[in-house]
């Protein structure tokens, strides 16, 4: 099996294309307006209203592609570009934010198991690198230490494969909202599609990403008792 940096730098060269490919994409869709002069804000106010959610506030942040939705306080939180913004991307990120708030109202059984998880994979993903490389270190004479590292390790690559479904079903909601609302038109919605099916690549990458680093760590293992 290769070794652990060739792994990292197979995806990260992955992780860098896609990130980059995307942040293409969504420069060149923010300068493409939608109908009817909406805001981002316009947009997640006007599909939370029309859903049936109406105790969650849209607000504004601080960054680039630092857009959210906040359970714990029930936000909808958009990047300053995205809030005020009036393009296919703008549209397209809150309507993907919002997605995730009526999951929220919906009991979306992926959702719930992903927020379940979050407090361990928090405590966890401080502790796991160290834990890893202990077990490494010591593996002819702890491995008990390395099985502890997988373990850990093995949560937080399901959860990122939990976050698959979350990230998916959500653009799913938001095309289909924002194409049902007229949001988008017949030029505008297949724009709409391919900034977010990047947006979702990049999920895709880390979890296999994830898997990768898992099943390595695992070949170590099992090749320790043979």
């Amino acid at each position: 099996m290769a070794p652990i940096w060739i792994i990292f730098i197979v995806f990260a060269g992955l992780s860098w294309l896609v990130g980059a490919q995307l942040k293409s994409k969504f420069k060149a869709f923010s300068k493409i307006p939608i109908n009817g002069g909406l805001s981002g804000k316009d947009v997640a106010e006007r599909m939370l209203s029309q859903n049936g959610v109406n105790d969650v506030k849209v607000i504004s942040v601080d960054g680039q592609l630092t857009d959210h939705y906040n359970p714990l306080n029930k936000t909808v939180n958009l990047s300053t570009d995205v809030f005020n913004g009036n393009s296919v991307a703008a549209a397209a990120v809150a309507a993907h934010e919002c997605g995730h708030a009526i999951q929220h109202a919906h009991a979306y059984s992926f959702l719930q198991m992903r927020s379940k998880l979050v407090p361990v994979v928090s405590i966890t993903s401080k502790w796991v690198q160290w834990v890893l490389l202990a077990g490494v270190i010591l593996v002819q004479t702890f491995p008990a230490i390395l099985l502890a590292g997988i373990v850990m390790f093995a949560l937080m690559t399901l959860f990122s494969f939990i976050t698959l479904p979350v990230e998916i079903d959500a653009s799913r909601r938001a095309l289909a909202w924002l194409n049902g609302a007229g949001i988008t038109s017949s030029q505008t919605h297949p724009k709409a599609q391919e900034a977010l099916r990047w947006a979702a690549y990049t999920y895709v990458v880390a979890a296999l990403a994830s898997l990768a680093t898992l099943l390595y760590y695992v070949y170590i293992f099992l090749g320790n008792r043979r």
